[in-house]
């Protein structure tokens, strides 16, 4: 069973994410699990490279959209597809990783995510924790 909880909206010719999560940053780390999610199977995916990425950024409801694009610049500059986040916070400076691995011959490919976008972003805490939702470009 995955350690990440998401959800999906349906949004025209988009699609839109939520992740949940106990912490503020569980909840950014199930986003990135659910758009990734829609990109491949990610059980499938082997976790054999891990990337680290650190951002500054005041705003949480920006943080939730840099978060997400800078795992997808990440993962087209290398050729990977990530199944695996870690995300911390020390007040504005952001510090996170994805693991995953190269596309291989056999692995399921979805639908491509172009970008996270402003739109319907929301994050908010919750009585269960907390919830970050965007719309992702497809």
């Amino acid at each position: 069973m995955s350690r990440y909880r998401y959800s999906y909206f349906d949004h025209d010719a988009d699609v839109g994410i939520v992740g949940y999560g106990v912490t503020l940053e569980e909840a950014y780390e199930s986003a990135a699990a659910a758009m990734f999610a829609l990109m491949t199977e990610l059980p499938s995916v082997r976790c054999v490279r891990t990337i680290a990425l650190t951002f500054e950024e005041a705003d949480r409801e920006l943080a939730l959209v840099r978060w997400l694009n800078l795992l997808l610049a990440a993962a087209r500059e290398h050729g990977l597809v990530f199944s695996m986040f870690a995300l911390e916070r020390d007040h504005v400076l952001w510090r996170g990783s994805a693991s995953g691995e190269p596309w291989r011959a056999g692995m399921e490919r979805g639908t491509e995510v172009k970008g996270a976008t402003l739109t319907m972003l929301s994050v908010k805490q919750t009585d269960g924790g907390w919830e970050a939702r965007c719309v992702v470009d497809v």
